[in-house]
């Protein structure tokens, strides 16, 4: 999977491309400040005793939840007051999604990368605005795309903007209804053109096969991401969450905080041995 045009760049101190294996880990949503900073704290400790670089995760809100009933967030004001403190108290790169274009200047001031949900990842006008803010830009692949179209959206972003910090996020393929299945083959695919992260999350999420919420199978995030980085992938996206049945927002999905460090420690081996 080398690919001697594959770009290559910083997001704070984390490296893109280089060849070091990176993490986006967090809860789904901001549920409060106090718990993000606690995760934030936690995964931090783990990741720095590991030496594995890592951006924090979560987003101010949900606006693509299943049921109206559903915990969106905090909103965009207090969401990105919150995400700027954090930034500032730990020195973590943040990232968080924007589903609007009219929003992408507003959330840059405090994020460090902007994310296109995968729902929205053909969205030219959200691709171009996030773009033209000099934020790197995480595209997630759309459950329903190919993994050779996902050329175009970072062919919008470079052919809009000067901005060349685009990274694309595996995150699985719609197969048949409330499920999704993950083509290992996308991976040497889109790093073609962009570095490759592989969400291990919500890669295993069952897409609202609970009767209004999403359900999931996250015994099979160890399985998927040993697999995503043998395969090469420059980074793992990971949703993380210290009580995952009491989580707001993707619970059935999510990684229990505890389970985080064994596995990172194994992906680190599989890694090392991969580029060996």
């Amino acid at each position: 999977m080398d690919n001697p045009e594959l770009h290559e760049f910083e997001i704070g101190n984390v490296q893109v491309g280089y060849g070091k294996l990176f993490l986006i880990a967090g809860p789904c949503v901001i549920e409060s400040e106090a718990h993000v900073r606690t995760m934030a704290d936690a995964i931090q400790r783990i990741t720095g005793d590991l030496g594995i670089p890592y951006i924090f995760k979560a987003s101010f809100d949900k606006a693509n939840r299943t049921s109206v009933k559903s915990f969106r967030g905090p909103g965009l004001e207090a969401g990105c007051e919150i995400l700027r403190r954090l930034a500032r108290a730990t020195g973590l790169p943040v990232l968080t999604d924007v589903h609007d274009a009219h929003d992408c200047e507003r959330v840059a001031e405090d994020v460090d990368v902007l994310q296109i949900p995968a729902f929205l990842c053909r969205q030219t006008d959200l691709l171009v605005a996030a773009a033209q803010t000099g934020r790197a830009v995480n595209v997630k692949k759309g459950q329903f795309v190919a993994p050779a179209d996902m050329r175009h959206a970072v062919e919008k972003i470079h052919a809009t903007s000067s901005n060349a910090r685009v990274f694309l996020t595996e995150r699985g393929a719609t197969f048949g209804y409330n499920n999704l299945v993950v083509d290992m083959r996308s991976l040497s695919i889109m790093r073609k053109f962009a570095p490759v992260v592989f969400d291990g999350t919500h890669s295993v999420q069952m897409p609202s096969a609970q009767d209004g919420v999403s359900g999931g199978q996250p015994e099979f995030i160890p399985v998927l991401t040993r697999a995503a980085v043998a395969a090469g992938v420059d980074g793992v996206f990971l949703e993380v969450h210290d009580n995952p049945t009491q989580a707001k927002s993707d619970g059935a999905n999510a990684l229990d905080l505890k389970q985080l460090k064994p596995l990172l420690e194994t992906l680190l081996a599989i890694h090392k041995a991969a580029r060996a």
